[in-house]
């Protein structure tokens, strides 16, 4: 094993917690929610005893500190997308409240019966069920344009829909849970901005795995959880762009979004606290900067070396296994892979391979029209982090044709 690559691992907690029968756990399961550094675990143990305080409230000096530290975590977040204002970035509990906010408040400003919403058929029941909600609320109505046999998109079926001229907003993967595509989310926000619609991406998954520039990219609202990029769970953003933000409603009311408030009217706070009603979760919050920082420390060539090795060897050694299918083919793609065996059911395979030591996802992976569209009931998911080798690569097939085997 390359010695960085250790190195890596070396500050996860769980690999040497989870050992059984001398085996640590081969955790294949990212794209659910990243392992956590220890510099991000014993940061927020000390933020619980020093900084254990309501933020943007009070002047004693904890206070001062726990907001110096959710704000940070802002910042850090502002560099990491390369926004132009920290005033863009709206922290909230993960990617499923981000979509649900922005459905929400730009649906109140911008969204009349007989507008559209265009959506891929490969999303996430997160950016889906929220926009649904919207058009049941609203009178507008909920399109899609398709992929292909390999899952990748039909770009010009979206122009082909972009062109009637109803759709207000685009909301897309940037890149897909389920098929780990990497989408030229580029080309369809110029496409989008042409025929006059915004653009938000959901970046669950991308923000992992590109290097995500939102001025480059040109979208007008993107979206992450921080516990898949290292954070703890309950942390999570929405970039916007700083003119469009200005221009919309808050969601919730309480305290902290507001300006003045008396018993006949509110004014609220300007942006991004208007979108940031009540008590945050301020550590997760603020463990954003961490995560980001530790993100940043591994972005070395010999972590993505090792990346291409894996997803290589993946590619190759999956598609021997006779029955098998790989889901989600294209030129550029995650380390992640969702496959059927004919014959083995897809929680069966994830069960057996559980009682092996190593951790899959199996089922839906709350994508229920895409696994649909493919004529699947489930499917098994693997994907991939730094803290993974080749090695654990090779256990996981290795164990896979046992399961295999055993089932069909």
């Amino acid at each position: 094993m390359n010695p960085k690559i250790e190195k890596i691992r070396e500050q996860f907690p769980y690999i040497k917690s989870t050992v059984c029968d001398g085996r640590p756990l081969v955790y294949f399961d990212s794209a659910a929610t990243s392992q956590k550094p220890s510099s991000v675990i014993s940061l927020a143990g000390e933020w619980l005893s020093e900084a254990n305080a309501n933020v943007h409230r009070a002047m004693y000096g904890m206070a001062a500190k726990a907001t110096d530290n959710y704000e940070a975590g802002r910042d850090a977040v502002r560099s990491l997308l390369n926004a132009e204002y920290r005033e863009e970035i709206v922290l909230t509990s993960g990617t499923t409240a981000s979509i649900n906010l922005l459905a929400n408040v730009f649906g109140q400003k911008y969204i009349a019966p007989g507008d559209e919403i265009l959506l891929s058929e490969g999303e996430h029941h997160s950016n889906i069920v929220p926009w649904q909600m919207l058009c049941q609320r609203s009178g507008a109505r909920l399109r899609f344009f398709p992929v292909d046999d390999n899952g990748c998109w039909r770009l010009d079926e979206a122009e082909r829909i972009l062109a009637e001229g109803k759709v207000r907003i685009v909301s897309a993967a940037h890149i897909s849970n389920v098929l780990g595509l990497v989408n030229p989310v580029e080309e369809l926000t110029a496409m989008a901005h042409r025929y006059g619609a915004l653009v938000h991406l959901d970046g669950a998954q991308g923000i992992v795995h590109e290097v995500v520039d939102v001025r480059r990219i040109g979208c007008d609202f993107y979206s992450f959880s921080g516990h898949k990029l290292y954070a703890l769970t309950g942390s999570g953003v929405l970039y916007g762009k700083k003119e469009v933000l200005e221009t919309l409603p808050p969601w919730m009311g309480g305290g902290e979004m507001v300006d003045t408030v008396t018993f006949e009217k509110t004014t609220y706070g300007p942006v991004p606290l208007r979108f940031e009603a009540g008590t945050p979760n301020f550590i997760a919050q603020a463990s954003l900067k961490p995560a980001i920082d530790f993100a940043a420390s591994i972005r070395i060539p010999e972590v993505k070396e090792e990346e291409h090795r894996m997803t290589a060897y993946l590619s190759e050694e999956l598609r021997t296994i006779s029955g098998l299918r790989i889901f989600g083919t294209g030129e550029r793609k995650a380390p992640l892979f969702s496959f059927t065996v004919d014959g083995a059911h897809h929680s069966d395979i994830a069960v057996l391979l559980d009682k092996m030591h190593v951790a899959v996802r199996s089922g839906l992976m709350c994508s229920e029209p895409l696994i649909n569209k493919f004529g699947r009931t489930g499917m098994v998911r693997v994907s991939l982090a730094p803290y993974n080798t080749l090695e654990e690569c090779e256990y996981f097939v290795k164990s896979l044709r046992r399961a295999v085997n055993m089932l069909v």
